[in-house]
């Protein structure tokens, strides 16, 4: 099977552009790694926002008033539809809700919020609050119709691609950081369980200097409709990413989808390199966000930026393709993807 909307006959990882209730994010704050720089990416949250209310309600999680006053004040300023912006108040250390948050299954209209460990990138960062933040998400029923099944597993919701329809893609230099004394094997058999996978590919190169994740997927292959897959590409020879960056093409050459047939490949441009302080950011274009007709995507002042618009447009068509400056967001290692965490079209419980 291949596109559209795949059977509903038992439980499996929606795919991306399938159809979402809403994107989830968190607004960042004095107390989060955002401070030093916070009037810079509160602005840059704006911008998401209202690209993400062209299509889709937003629901926004806030540390508490103070905070969603001046959430909403900025959104108000900025015109976001505060018809489509709902607040939902929960502690967390940071705002990377990609990670963090919770990955949904579903088994026709029933749904599963999974709550798999989170130890803030295999214990870079102090992670407890988020580590909890499904659960208290869920206390403050957020959801309908969803079981929530805690995973005493270390994975972030960055680090897979689901086409839906039972494929995971995922990177071993990330997975075998979490989890050292496990074999591929092991591996692949408990992403399955846990996420109602029939198979797991797995890439061995691939990295993005910046990246503080031990590159996860979405910073650099993406699953796309059709049995595609978008990439981020290297043609520079003399960048130091050029060689992995081919080695991970190759092997994306030889990967088969369900029924042996390679995947279409979509190769996203390089953009110059982003230096902020001496220290080069992942400026991928790979970690992109689909909506409900849309596509968010990061963009660096750069000309590469509408030749990446037209490739992800190939990848997805039919959406529009929505640019974001992502230059303040990769100042603390992420992007757009990163940011936000997709909530499949029934799980969430209607106000009122």
């Amino acid at each position: 099977m291949s596109g559209g909307e795949p059977a509903r006959v038992g439980w499996r990882l929606p795919a991306e552009w399938e159809r979402q209730d809403a994107i989830l994010v968190a607004w960042p704050h004095a107390e989060t790694d955002w401070g030093p720089r916070l009037a810079r990416i509160e602005t840059a949250y704006v911008a998401l926002a209202a690209a993400i209310t062209r299509f889709q309600p937003l629901l926004v999680i806030v540390a508490d008033a103070e905070v969603r006053d001046r959430a909403t004040t900025l959104l108000t300023d900025g015109d976001v539809d505060a018809g489509r912006v709902r607040f939902i108040e929960a502690a967390y250390d940071d705002t990377w809700l990609r990670d963090s948050g919770p990955i949904t299954l579903r088994d026709g209209d029933r749904f599963r919020l999974l709550d798999f460990r989170f130890t803030g990138w295999g214990g870079k960062f102090e992670a407890g609050r988020d580590d909890r933040l499904v659960e208290n998400l869920i206390t403050r029923e957020l959801f309908q119709d969803a079981g929530h099944q805690r995973v005493d597993w270390a994975l972030e919701g960055g680090a897979i691609e689901s086409d839906g329809h039972g494929s995971l893609l995922t990177t071993w230099r990330c997975l075998a950081q979490r989890h050292p004394h496990m074999s591929r094997d092991e591996m692949s058999a408990q992403l399955m369980e846990s996420l109602a996978a029939t198979r797991v590919l797995w890439l061995e190169h691939g990295y993005l200097q910046g990246d503080d994740t031990d590159a996860h997927i979405d910073t650099l292959a993406r699953f796309a409709p059709g049995d595609a897959i978008v990439y981020q590409a290297c043609d520079d020879p003399g960048d130091p990413h050029y060689a992995e960056l081919a080695l991970m093409c190759e092997e994306l050459l030889a990967l088969r989808n369900a029924a042996g047939f390679p995947y279409r490949l979509h190769a996203l441009p390089w953009a110059r390199p982003v230096i902020d302080e001496g220290r080069r950011l992942a400026a991928s274009y790979a970690n992109y966000l689909v909506l409900n007709g849309g596509v968010v995507m990061p963009a660096y002042g750069d000309p590469a930026d509408a030749e990446a618009a037209a490739v992800i447009a190939a990848a997805h068509p039919g959406r529009e393709i929505v640019q974001v400056d992502a230059r303040d967001l990769i100042w603390q290692n992420g992007s757009v993807h990163c940011l936000t965490m997709q909530l499949p079209a029934g799980v969430v419980r209607r106000e009122g």
